[in-house]
Formats: structure tokens, C-alpha cells, sequence
């Protein structure tokens, strides 16, 4: 019976052990599944803390742009206000300037009308009233000296309306290129 005892006694030795093996392998399992389940839930949440930061970044990324793009925009219009503002203001000055370039223009046509008259009047008289040859002389001379007097006054007209063409062209040409300027803004040339 001792045989028999020693053997049921290493029967249930091994029965025991391969118990607690099996407890221990059962044990070791359990604790895997857990640890990668826990794992599983740790890249998980790892995964949304990502996908988070990068739809919070992404909106502030958005924010930022919409910020910039408005300040951009509310620049812009102030320029725009501000050179249609300057526009006008060259418009009205150089319609201004216009205006009283022919205005002396035509005083300036109307001074040398008066004094051509003047002088064609007062050779007619001074013809009539003088004859011999210290006369014309004095005539020649005084016709000499008034010729002069009207190539001069002819030479400043024709610079005036020269200056006045030039004006006329360069007021078109700004009209054109500030785009809005209309021939209405300007009064025609004569």
C-alpha cells in the first residue's frame, strides 16, 4: 500500500500542480487579454486626443486666415476710399485750373483784341494827320515798334494757346487714366 499511496500521493501531486499550471496559464492569458485590451483603449484614446488637436489647430488655422483675410480687406477699402476721395479732389482741382486757365486766356485774347484795335486806330489817325518825311519817318518807326509790340503780343498768344492745347491734352489724359473722369467734368477746347 505504500506503493500504492506514494503513487495516488504523486497522482494528486501532479494533478495539483498541472492545476495551479493551468491556473497560473489561465491567469497569464487573462492578464494578456486585459493588457492589450487596455492597450487597444489607450491607442484609442490617444487616436481621438490626435484627431482632436488636429480639427482644434485646423479651426485656428481657419480663424487665423478669416482674421487676416478681414484685415486685408478692410485695408483695402480704405485705400480704395482714399484714392477715390483723392481722385475727386484732383478732378475738381484740375477742372479748377482749367477753368481759370481760359479764363485768362481769354481776358489775355480780349487785352490784345483791344490794343490791336487801339493800334489800327491810331495809325489810321496818325496817317492822315502826318505827311512828309520826318512823318514817316517817325510813322516807320512807330509801326516798327508797334509790329513788334504785336509779334510779341501774337508770340504770347500763341503761347497761351499752345499752353492751353497742352493743358487740354494733359487734363484728357488724366481724365483717362483716372478711369471715371468724364469729357462732361471738362468743358471743351475752342
Amino acid at each position: 500500500m505504500s506503493a500504492s499511496k506514494a503513487r495516488s500521493t504523486r497522482k494528486q501531486r501532479s494533478e495539483s500542480e498541472f492545476a495551479v499550471s493551468d491556473k497560473r496559464n489561465r491567469v497569464e492569458d487573462e492578464f494578456d487579454l486585459d493588457l492589450s485590451s487596455d492597450i487597444k483603449g489607450i491607442m484609442s484614446a490617444l487616436n481621438q486626443i490626435r484627431e482632436k488637436a488636429q480639427k482644434e489647430g485646423q479651426k485656428k488655422n481657419e480663424e487665423t486666415i478669416s482674421s487676416v483675410a478681414s484685415e486685408i480687406k478692410s485695408v483695402m477699402d480704405e485705400l480704395k476710399s482714399k484714392f477715390e476721395k483723392d481722385r475727386q479732389s484732383f478732378a475738381k482741382t484740375l477742372s479748377k485750373s482749367s477753368k481759370e486757365c481760359e479764363n485768362s486766356l481769354k481776358n489775355e485774347t480780349a487785352r490784345f483784341q483791344a490794343l490791336y484795335e487801339k493800334f489800327s486806330k491810331e495809325k489810321v489817325s496818325h496817317l492822315q494827320a502826318l505827311k512828309g518825311k520826318r512823318e514817316r519817318s517817325m510813322i516807320a518807326e512807330q509801326e516798327k515798334a508797334c509790329g513788334e509790340k504785336i509779334a510779341q503780343l501774337e508770340e504770347s498768344l500763341k503761347k497761351k494757346k499752345q499752353d492751353d492745347k497742352t493743358f487740354s491734352i494733359l487734363r484728357k489724359t488724366l481724365g483717362s487714366f483716372l478711369g471715371n473722369a468724364s469729357d462732361e467734368d471738362f468743358p471743351p477746347d475752342d
